[in-house]
């Protein structure tokens, strides 16, 4: 994945897979994470594939709030809800809903 909109300031990897919790990351991405860095080799969105496709992208924005997307393909991600304002005590639950793309919708619809 490439920089997109929605990627707006660095944060630590670690510290959102502590906050989202041990039970949740693996419940959602089964363990799985991908870390996106800028140029200076900083974290700017975490990913955490889900299955058939989906996949859960989260970044922090300039105001310490978490930005949650439920993100659809790897070639040419398509998101398909997106949850801003997100607290650190929330981002679980949150990215736990995005990740059950098969019978939970979730935050505002994105139209291309």
């Amino acid at each position: 994945m490439t920089k997109n909109e929605y990627q707006q300031r660095p944060f630590n990897a670690q510290e959102l897979i502590r906050q989202i919790g041990i039970g949740n990351f693996l419940a959602i991405s089964g363990g799985r994470v991908k870390a996106i860095t800028n140029e200076q080799g900083e974290t700017v969105e975490v990913i955490l594939p889900v299955g058939k496709g989906y996949l859960v992208a989260i970044t922090l924005g300039w105001d310490d709030t978490y930005i949650v997307r439920r993100v659809y393909g790897w070639k040419k991600p398509r998101t398909k809800g997106v949850q801003s304002n997100v607290y650190c005590e929330e981002v679980g639950e949150v990215a736990y809903k995005a990740s059950c793309f098969v019978n939970v919708p979730f935050g505002e619809e994105v139209k291309a």
